[in-house]
């Protein structure tokens, strides 16, 4: 007997989410911070920029998650109240749309028509909501649930080189490197995950993030270096 198979596409709504804050979080709080430790500031001031980037950056991810995917959830309640409206006075013409769509799908008509009218039978508006607009149940829009799961995910992924900061700083001229590599290595452990749980490539998952990440604490460095407190 075989064995049953294990789709991921039922959480791809909170784990995108999830999955951008994380990478935000690490990305943005270690590249700050490497941009003021570059910039030559105290340790207080960097810890506070840390921390202050911790805190802005889970609420505005949050916020942002909230309001994008609340547009979405707009745009799926006007169509599907469309879509109720024209199965109420235009029944015929929505069987004929949906027998189409079946047509299309390799169904000869006569079958699509039998499959249309029956589905539309049992429940019109949820036929019509998934195959004639793609929406399901599993994806539609759940603008809290992104919230909360891209603020969470940045205030728990931005703590990790929060952290290796405060331990690292008294070791003055190691703090950099240190900082870097735990970073790079939060981002290769974030996207081994998170392909893991989307039943993705680890490999892929984690060099993506990881050279992304790079790129961004690598550039935000070498600005630090150049208007720090000894630069230009």
């Amino acid at each position: 007997m075989s064995e049953a198979k294990h789709h991921y596409i039922h959480r791809m709504g909170w784990l995108r989410a999830a999955v951008l804050g994380a990478n935000d979080g690490i990305v943005s709080t270690a590249s700050l911070i490497l941009g003021v430790v570059a910039a030559q500031m105290a340790a207080p001031e960097i810890m506070l920029t840390g921390f202050a980037t911790l805190v802005a950056g889970a609420i505005s991810m949050a916020a942002g998650e909230y309001v994008s995917v609340s547009s979405q959830a707009d745009t799926e309640k006007a169509d599907l109240q469309m879509e109720k409206l024209s199965l109420k006075y235009n029944t015929a013409f929505e069987t004929q749309e949906l027998t189409d769509i079946y047509v299309e799908r390799g169904l000869n008509p006569e079958l699509a028509y039998e499959v249309a009218r029956q589905l539309m039978d049992k429940n019109a508006l949820e036929a019509h909501a998934r195959d004639e607009l793609g929406i399901f149940d599993h994806t539609r829009a759940r603008p809290m649930q992104a919230a909360l799961s891209s603020g969470a995910a940045f205030t728990v992924a931005a703590a990790l080189p929060l952290g290796v900061t405060w331990l690292a700083l008294p070791l003055s001229s190691y703090a950099t490197p240190i900082i870097a590599a735990s970073s790079l290595l939060f981002l290769g452990g974030l996207g081994t995950l998170a392909a893991g749980i989307g039943g993705a490539s680890k490999i892929k998952g984690a060099a993506r993030v990881t050279l992304w990440g790079a790129f961004a604490m690598g550039l935000t460095a070498a600005v630090g270096s150049l208007w720090g407190v000894n630069g230009i």
